[in-house]
């Protein structure tokens, strides 16, 4: 298969230079690389931080370890398929995982609104305690502040998780290689499209849940089956075009994906179909993205299709020489379009 020709493709880009914080600069797209770039990566910069993968190995007494943190501000707190509490563990759970480490604890913090229903804390409570529960993983530590009605949306969650890393298995972003086949562990588009549907009472003819799920599970099946994983990604803000450009930008590699290969539900498809959305750029909360050589991508489906949150897995693109940085799409229809970093944000408060 040839590579896509690339030269002479333009994507128009808007004007995004402002003097305020938008909504767009939480995107996962470009208006946030810019934002992390300039005013925070200027000041706060270091040889861990620099790391950009979805957390950063740092070494504690001669022993290596792993730590990421994330917050989590979706609206509506709770969700089909989901809620902020188990969110939170799944989605902080699955950044460590990604780095090629076993998470071991958690640690969360806890923004409340004056006049949270005590009976939403405490469901949420409990749902984060069940999936920290499910998960192996405790929350050893944690902080917890109030502030004024109307100041907090009702609940902020902090989560911060450290594990375990393993000097043998070590996927990042910069470890694409040419050659390299794309899988998908599931479905794509799910969260996002979940919280649209609640957050604006969008009634579908069916019920579309979010995928939220902890992934450490298939990780350390890819680990234990000793699978070459170059890269692990899981593309939550800016869905999967943006978790690609990224790896793209990192690697300084091409990646090539297929229309036809790509697994959008049916009815996730309809929705964006509706709201005018592309299902690339949605939110996944429970999906993993592997690079593997082309040797190994047999097995590592064949490890991921054991587990019930890999059932699906398929491969949908692969890594190429030409156009470094830049990721494209082969339509349906036998064309080529470029699949850019987003400037803003198709969906926010999605997480």
């Amino acid at each position: 298969m040839t590579a896509i020709e690339i030269a002479g493709l333009v994507c128009a880009m808007p004007i995004t230079v402002v003097d305020r914080v938008q909504l767009g600069h939480g995107s996962g797209g470009r208006m946030s690389a810019t934002l992390l770039s300039e005013r925070f990566l200027s000041h706060l910069s270091n040889d861990a931080l620099a790391q950009l993968g979805d957390g950063s190995v740092v070494s504690v007494a001669g022993t290596e370890i792993v730590i990421s943190t994330d917050t989590f501000v979706v609206s509506p707190l709770e969700f089909p398929g989901g809620d902020i509490g188990s969110l939170a563990v799944h989605g902080t759970l699955n950044d460590v995982a990604m780095m090629g480490a076993r998470p071991v604890c958690l640690t969360a913090g806890f923004v409340l609104e004056e006049g949270l229903p005590i009976d939403v804390l405490d469901r949420i409570v409990r749902s984060m305690s069940e999936a920290a529960r499910r998960a192996g993983v405790p929350v050893v530590a944690g902080d917890t502040k109030v502030v004024e009605r109307g100041k907090a949306d009702g609940l902020y969650v902090n989560t911060t998780a450290i594990g375990a890393a393993d000097p043998d298995f070590r996927p990042g972003p910069t470890r694409a290689r040419a050659g390299d086949l794309i899988i998908t562990s599931a479905a794509l588009g799910r969260h996002g499209m979940a919280i649209m549907a609640a957050r604006e009472g969008l009634a579908f003819e069916s019920t579309i849940t979010s995928d939220s799920a902890c992934l450490v599970e298939l990780v350390e099946g890819l680990k234990a089956a000793r699978v070459d994983v170059h890269v692990l990604r899981d593309p939550t803000r800016g869905g999967v075009a943006s978790a690609l450009n990224e790896i793209a930008s990192a690697s300084r590699v091409g990646i090539e994906i297929d229309e036809h290969a790509l697994p959008v539900p049916d009815d996730v498809r309809a929705a964006c179909e509706m709201l005018g959305l592309d299902p690339l750029y949605v939110a996944n909360e429970g999906v993993l993205l592997a690079f593997v050589p082309p040797a190994e991508a047999a097995r590592a489906l064949n490890v991921l299709r054991s587990y019930e949150l890999g059932a699906d897995a398929i491969c949908i693109g692969r890594v190429v020489d030409a156009h470094p940085g830049l990721v494209a799409l082969r339509t349906s229809l036998g064309g080529t379009r470029i699949v850019d970093l987003l400037p803003g944000d198709q969906l926010p408060r999605i997480c």
